[in-house]
């Protein structure tokens, strides 16, 4: 019988204030347990709350030694309501993490090649958003964050004091909370 591999940390750089909810994100993608991944604040993010994407410096890396680093917002400004990581409930920061953990997992299947292209189709393809965005959702509830997803969704769909061209967008680029249902009910 073999070990349940164990989380490195030596390997993760994580702001204390959302070491708790990364750590339970992380735990659940054992694939990236040796994966040096960077959490870091920025001061504004366009159009997006977080973002996954591999370190420059390990771009041209084989893809087994790359490095990624997810750049969280510190302020969220949807429209006129403006929340800090410290008003998101942690539930759905562990959502928001574990789907940009799935964009980790998606990006270590492609080439060098394959992300520079990948990169270039998101910038300009909203069908390529669409599948990217999906893709990490799914990489998530297969990974046994189902519940945390559709906390995070309906953060989201449910907060009134968040416009409905916002809620739009969610719900035309990434998975419905009836979809991430059906998803975990596959699963289990």
């Amino acid at each position: 019988m073999s070990e349940k591999p164990h989380l490195n940390l030596e390997n993760k750089i994580i702001p204390e204030s959302i070491r708790k909810e990364a750590i339970k994100a992380l735990l659940h993608f054992p694939e990236l347990y040796e994966t040096k991944i960077i959490f870091r604040f920025k001061n504004n993010i366009k159009k997006s709350t977080m973002q996954a994407q591999p370190t420059w410096a390990s771009f041209l890396k084989s893809r087994k030694h790359r490095a990624y680093i997810i750049l969280i917002s510190r302020r969220i400004q949807i429209d006129k309501e403006e929340f800090t990581i410290s008003d998101i409930p942690g539930d759905v920061l562990i959502g928001w993490i574990g789907h940009e953990l799935g964009h980790v997992m998606d990006y270590r299947a492609r080439s060098n090649f394959g992300m520079l292209i990948f990169g270039i189709k998101y910038l300009f393809s909203t069908t390529h958003i669409k599948e990217v965005e999906r893709a990490a959702d799914t990489y998530a509830i297969a990974h046994g964050m189902g519940a945390y997803i559709l906390e995070t969704k309906n953060f989201i769909l449910d907060h009134a004091d968040i416009s409905e061209q916002y809620k739009d967008r969610i719900r035309s680029f990434y998975i419905s909370p009836e979809e991430v249902m059906q998803l975990i009910n596959e699963d289990n």
